[in-house]
């Protein structure tokens, strides 16, 4: 029988992050490091980094879960917010660089480049960076998502296409003439508005940024999935044909929640670069953007906080495995999978409902 006046899921993650950004910076800032329960810099970060792959995995979960779109490739969108912010960072560098030029980026000056390339034009201002944080992955999802799904492309064709288009922007971001690092990126950061990264006022101030950004992203998605654009989106997800015939524009919904769970994508990219301080283009590695599939169906597919719950659970498993069993990794994320798929289809979140309902 169900339980009565069960509390609903969304508590539990309002109450996680609320008291996240209460006692995170309280037991950073305000306990000596002496003490047991003093929350260290590094630990701060991981949590910050943790954090933006939720973000991240909330934006998978949006045109996955509810969208039924299986994006291989929103790890480039990801990556394309992390070097829009990776730009701004670097422009704050100004003559602190290696070789003293107050515009153009160590790596500029050393490939012998003579003035700054146009699209770094505007990134020495934090609003035009931000902006371009949201535009650049929008507008490169809306047009790849007009062509694909006007073309009614589809299942695992669309998956192919998308993955096609992060190693696209791998290859191309790899390149020297690009103007955007090559292989090394985008790194050395100093600050960010002003404030001295490498400090523990500012590594907090990020952390708490990047769970005020979740929280609103969260809140969003939930909004929308519960009106009657979400009701809708899950009728095309369930059954397109029929809700095409019916009358509705289906490649306008698509389109629509493509291009916000974009934006949402690029936004974690752009908090994950000044927190780690570095974006180079293995960020557009298919093989990021299949993992981070798997958070969500390890988390729970179609539950907006099963998104978030897999991202914390396999990057910590990441974490601890890299560390002591580094070889075992890969082995593990795959049984991860193999066990979900197989045991809990509806993945941890799932699972963890139908137990609360008996």
């Amino acid at each position: 029988m169900r339980a009565l006046h069960a509390p609903h899921p969304d508590r539990y993650v309002y109450g996680i992050l609320l008291l996240l950004v209460v006692l995170v910076p309280t037991l950073n800032l305000g306990v000596s490091e002496s003490s047991a329960l003093h929350v260290s810099t590094y630990t701060v970060t991981l949590l910050g980094k943790y954090l933006c792959y939720a973000l991240l995995a909330l934006s998978v979960d949006l045109v996955w879960g509810f969208g039924g779109i299986l994006s291989l490739g929103h790890g480039a969108f990801f990556a394309l917010g992390g070097y829009a912010m990776g730009m701004y960072l670097m422009r704050q560098i100004g003559a602190r660089g290696v070789y003293g030029n107050a515009e153009l980026p160590d790596f500029m000056v050393f490939l012998n480049w003579q003035e700054l390339p146009l699209a770094w034009w505007g990134f020495a201002s934090f609003p035009y960076a931000m902006a371009m944080v949201m535009l650049v992955p929008g507008v490169l999802a809306g047009v790849f998502g007009y062509f694909a799904f006007r073309s009614r492309v589809t299942g695992v064709y669309l998956s192919i296409i998308t993955q096609a288009l992060t190693y696209a922007l791998l290859l191309a971001f790899f390149r020297n003439e690009m103007g955007f690092g090559g292989n090394n990126g985008l790194t050395d950061f100093k600050d960010i508005l002003g404030f001295e990264l490498a400090a523990s006022t500012t590594r907090i101030a990020l952390f708490v940024a990047s769970v005020l950004a979740l929280a609103l992203a969260y809140g969003g998605c939930r909004a929308l999935v519960n009106s009657k654009f979400g009701r809708v989106l899950v009728a095309v997800r369930d059954a397109e044909s029929r809700a095409r015939f019916i009358g509705y524009k289906v490649e306008h919904y698509k389109l629509w929640v493509f291009s916000a769970s974009a934006v949402l994508a690029g936004i974690a990219g752009a908090l994950y670069v000044p927190q780690v301080g570095i974006i180079n283009p293995g960020e557009f590695s298919p093989l990021n953007s299949i993992e981070l599939v798997i958070w969500v169906a390890v988390g729970g597919r179609g539950t907006l906080y099963g998104a978030l719950l897999g991202a914390f659970v396999v990057n910590f498993a990441k974490t601890w495995f890299t560390g002591a069993l580094p070889e075992l990794w890969l082995f593990v994320l795959g049984a991860m999978f193999v066990l979900v798929t197989l045991l809990i289809p509806r993945g941890i979140a799932g699972y963890l409902g139908k137990e609360k309902s008996t």
